[in-house]
């Protein structure tokens, strides 16, 4: 049953639990979800997460990170009771500290995903304040009128909580990101009692990260790619760089048990990676023993004597790997027969400069080792046995699938169906979600892009990334011309060519089409007309664009200056 666009306007409901994710349903990557409990006019709202996702090269030019428009709730943040975060990877909380001033609501949050906020707080908060409560692992507490329970499952960083949200309608499990990991290293397994206690309480929905709803089977344990890690990097003969999401602790503590072990030293290059060991030994995930040598080090050890643990793995090009590959590190330099461990996996979008970097690596002369030569990495996402699983623990009466691509989204809706799930919501961005009662897609929320370009947060809408894609493709022609008062043409129109082919098919330049399309259109305007500087300009800007055209194939953008003097 699908309620929006009813014709006469809408009936008044009741009280419902409504669910809408403003990022995250559609892509991977920029979590933020929404729930809404109360009549359709006077609801309360809690947020889960408030991630970024990453710009997709040509496609965002110039843009560092995207994050999540949420005008839908800052519209209505004095009914924003609270932010959740279900654990500190990036996509899901790295817009919190950008957004919150448009949100201006408490913070939740245990102690390691605290810990990552106010470290990165400290770097990039610009004396910012947030008001973060930390809450205990699996711990109880209200935001408005949901009850909140954190629930502990195994993921590829601490403390990654599920959501037990018990409302006056119903309860929702939101699973956040999680796997079943019998040896997770560093966590505790799931809690399969735990989680068939809250089934047997009843779960009304289930809202369930889908980013391996295609793969069939279990996932690999964290346990079994620490002893591969371990049996490679003691079977090499030179110089080891491992690069891995420097929010994998459990990891981390495998990269630097295996150097202690081989008699190599631990060398970290990258900032990322020095602020999750700083928090990781602070809240008892690392031991306050855990050393390691700066980068500076790196060139007074043997090659046989070093164990490099570098950030960069998906290929961001300032990031220590991307560096070091382009032979433009200021301490860190890699040779023949050196060995680089992939130990992750390329997120969707990063594939090419990923690419790029291992390509560079290669042209070095290093050995590349991925998680398709050997087991050096393992997803922290369930595969659709652990999904059936949970489906059996949880026993929901309906499902949202979340977290993916929408083919993904679809792939874990049939899912569901299969089993015996009769509400099931493969729903995208925006699509408000009626979960209690009687469920349904009820409404829509306006959803796009924040890109942060420099110092600005710039609207997806606004348009300075559509104008540099354009300009990427077909250059531009800047044009500047000077009239009198009475439309007298003063000296040459001059005209600079950026990204335009200096010369025709035939040879002739560039240039010289520019300047005979311009000095053609200012003979046929005739000198009245010309008292009027927009239509010149206006009348430039399209000869010239026909006349690059028609030689190039290709129309440039092209502005038009007209000054208009006093003579």
């Amino acid at each position: 049953m699908n309620e929006k666009g009813c014709g006469g306007g809408r009936k008044k409901r009741g009280k419902e639990l409504v669910f809408v994710a403003l990022g995250g349903l559609g892509e991977i990557g920029m979590n933020v979800y929404l729930y809404g409990y109360g009549r359709q006019d006077a609801r309360q709202w809690m947020m889960v997460d408030c991630g970024i996702t990453f710009p997709e090269g040509e496609n965002d030019p110039g843009i560092d990170v995207i994050l999540p428009d949420v005008r839908f709730i800052e519209e209505n943040r004095a009914d924003l009771a609270g932010i959740v975060l279900t654990h500190a990877h990036e996509d899901h909380v790295g817009a919190v500290i950008e957004l919150w001033p448009r949100l201006k609501a408490p913070i939740y949050a245990t102690p390691f995903t605290a810990g990552m906020l106010k470290a990165k707080l400290a770097e990039y908060g610009r004396g910012l304040e947030l008001p973060i409560h930390v809450v205990p692992l699996d711990g109880k507490f209200a935001v408005g009128p949901f009850d909140v329970e954190l629930v502990t499952l195994p993921h590829s960083i601490p403390e990654m909580s599920a959501l037990a949200i018990r409302t006056p309608a119903g309860m929702v499990f939101h699973t956040g990101d999680w796997k079943i990991d019998e040896t997770p290293m560093i966590t505790e397994p799931v809690d399969e009692s735990r989680l068939s206690a809250l089934g047997d309480e009843g779960v009304l929905a289930l809202v369930c990260d889908s980013t391996n709803a295609f793969r069939e089977g279990t996932s690999p344990s964290e346990s079994d790619v620490a002893q591969s890690i371990t049996e490679i990097i003691k079977g090499a003969k030179g110089r080891v760089a491992v690069t891995c999401f420097s929010s994998n602790v459990a990891r981390i503590k495998t990269v630097a048990d295996t150097a202690r072990e081989t008699g190599r030293h631990l060398v970290v290059a990258g900032r990322a990676l020095h602020r999750v060991i700083d928090v990781a030994i602070d809240t008892g995930y690392l031991p306050q023993s855990f050393r390691y040598l700066d980068q500076d080090r790196f060139s007074d050890l043997a090659r046989r004597d070093v164990v490099l643990l570098c950030t960069g793995s998906q290929g961001e090009p300032r990031a220590a790997l991307a560096r070091i590959a382009a032979e433009e590190h200021p301490a860190i330099s890699l040779a023949k027969g050196d060995l680089v461990i992939y130990s992750t996996r390329a997120i969707p979008g990063n594939e090419k400069a990923v690419g790029r970097i291992q390509n560079s690596l290669a042209r070095i002369g290093c050995n590349l080792l991925t998680d398709s030569d050997a087991l050096v990495h393992v997803s922290g996402h369930p595969r659709r046995d652990e999904l059936r699983q949970m489906y059996r623990w949880i026993r929901p009466e309906v499902v949202v699938p979340m977290h993916g691509e929408a083919r993904h989204i679809q792939a874990h809706a049939a899912l569901a169906r299969e089993m015996g799930v009769r509400d099931v919501f493969p729903v995208l961005d925006g699509e408000i979600v009626r979960l209690a009662p009687e469920p349904a897609v009820v409404d829509d929320a306006p959803v796009g892009r924040l890109f942060r370009d420099g110092r600005l947060l710039i609207a997806e809408y606004d348009g300075p990334v559509r104008e540099r894609r354009k300009l990427s493709y077909v250059g531009i022609v800047v044009v500047t011309i000077c009239l009198s008062r009475g439309g007298e043409v003063l000296g040459e129109p001059q005209a600079i060519l950026d990204g335009v082919p200096h010369e025709t098919a035939d040879g002739d330049a560039m240039f010289d089409v520019v300047l005979d399309a311009i000095d053609g259109t200012l003979r046929s305007v005739p000198t009245k007309r010309r008292k009027a500087p927009d239509l010149v300009a206006e009348a430039v800007r399209r000869a010239v664009r026909a006349a690059v055209g028609d030689v190039w194939g290709k129309k440039p953008v092209c502005k038009v200056l007209v000054s208009v003097i006093d003579n």
